[in-house]
């Protein structure tokens, strides 16, 4: 375990996420009231990771969960990440593959650059198809807490639970939550409606092609730019420019979990 956050340079009270197989072994690990429940019937398997209080703490170690008495769960659709989960036969906590505060890995030539030197094995499951790392809730006592946006809506969750409040001093409990986070090398610039001279520009929606342009998505479609936004924040960084220039990006549906992390890289949030 300790080997995971060596491997990452990841801070310690940072949790990490346990991966299981279903929502059963899910109830086995973590206490669930009927809203976590009905959180996990509707979006698991899924991008979907629940905060709940630790009901078998032997299941997820006290390091992985940072000391705390919650632990974050959630159940992968992906072929091979269920393949795993199933020849293991319990809980797998796993974080992104990059090194801690770097952009998130979403090809496997990316994760082998970042930390496949510190790994005994390394698979290719292939490029990831929503780019993003899951969205994060607390279900605790009180309201049902959004603690990091992504591929499950703020919209598609209210639609099941009610209306989401906000971290607060449930923040801790979540990966990805410092104010300098998914950072390439150079800085990062957002809402910028035009690159600056030196700086790579990470468009969105109608723009010209052209050297260090790279289009998030040219028809200004959200999942497109949610699935390009790392891979492309690398393939910019690259080009050692002297900054990285990100256009503005609709604060709505998935839009709201893009822009939490340009926020992040560029080492800003508020």
């Amino acid at each position: 375990m300790a080997a995971i956050f060596e491997a990452k340079g990841r801070p310690r009270f940072n949790p990490l996420i346990a991966h299981v197989a279903d929502v059963a072994t899910a109830a086995r690990i973590a206490d669930f009231d009927e809203r976590a429940r009905a959180l996990a019937e509707a979006f698991w398997p899924g991008p979907l990771t629940i905060v709940a209080p630790v009901k078998n703490t032997a299941a997820v170690c006290d390091l992985a969960r940072a000391g705390l008495e919650t632990v974050a769960i959630r159940v992968p659709s992906h072929p091979l990440a269920r393949a795993v989960l199933a020849a293991f036969g319990g809980p797998v906590v796993a974080p992104s593959a990059n090194r801690s505060g770097r952009p998130s890995p979403t090809t496997f030539a990316d994760a082998n650059a970042e930390t496949g030197d510190k790994c005994a094995a390394v698979l290719d499951g292939g490029p990831c198809q929503v780019g993003l790392e899951s969205t994060v809730v607390a279900v605790l006592d009180g309201p049902v807490r959004l603690l990091r946006p992504g591929a499950v809506t703020r919209a598609q969750l209210e639609a099941v639970v009610g209306p989401l409040a906000e971290a607060d001093d449930d923040a801790k409990r979540s990966p990805g939550r410092l104010a300098l986070h998914y950072a390439p090398d150079a800085p990062v610039r957002i809402n910028a409606t035009a690159p600056n001279a030196g700086e790579a520009y990470l468009a969105f929606g109608p723009w010209p092609a052209g050297e260090g342009v790279f289009n998030l998505s040219p028809a200004g479609d959200l999942a497109q730019a949610a699935a390009n936004l790392f891979s492309y924040l690398r393939a910019a960084d690259r080009t050692a420019p002297a900054g990285i220039a990100v256009a503005p990006i609709p604060d709505e549906g998935l839009g709201e979990a893009i822009n939490d992390r340009l926020r992040r890289a560029a080492g800003f949030v508020g």
